[in-house]
């Protein structure tokens, strides 16, 4: 139930983007450097429960992410976005994410250097993105 407690803010996580309906973080098991995860504050624990306005508002954060992921020091070639219906282990979440997952360009991503030179290890665990922290506001829809 880990992300309904980072909802609440009961537990610390690295929060790239908060607002009065998603959150949105760093995972603590990447998969890959900027592996971000995006949830609803409303809790929602499959899709059928998931409000449409709260997807809505789940997914323009992640395309505001994902540009953020491409313009970011990763060698971000783009960037895998799915949903995560109901994940399974109670002990990981039972929240509904969306999960951004960069993909490197480089032919070995495991050893993919970033713009600024340095490498980017897909085993890291600390987050890599705290420019990410600016992208706290963007438009409304009309």
């Amino acid at each position: 139930m880990r992300a309904c407690a980072i909802v609440t803010g009961a537990a610390e996580a690295s929060v790239v983007h908060s607002d009065e309906h998603v959150v949105a973080f760093m995972d603590i098991r990447p998969v890959v450097p900027g592996h971000l995860l995006v949830v609803p504050r409303r809790h929602a624990v499959g899709l059928a429960d998931l409000d449409p306005d709260d997807r809505a508002r789940m997914f323009r954060a992640a395309e505001h992410l994902a540009a953020a992921l491409r313009r970011s020091d990763l060698l971000c070639g783009g960037v895998n976005l799915f949903l995560a219906d109901t994940f399974t282990n109670p002990a990981r979440s039972s929240h509904d994410a969306i999960v951004l997952q960069p993909r490197q360009r480089a032919p070995n991503p495991s050893q993919a250097t970033s713009r600024t030179g340095k490498t980017c290890r897909s085993g890291s665990r600390r987050p890599t993105l705290t420019s990410l922290s600016g992208l706290s506001k963007y438009p409304e829809p009309s």
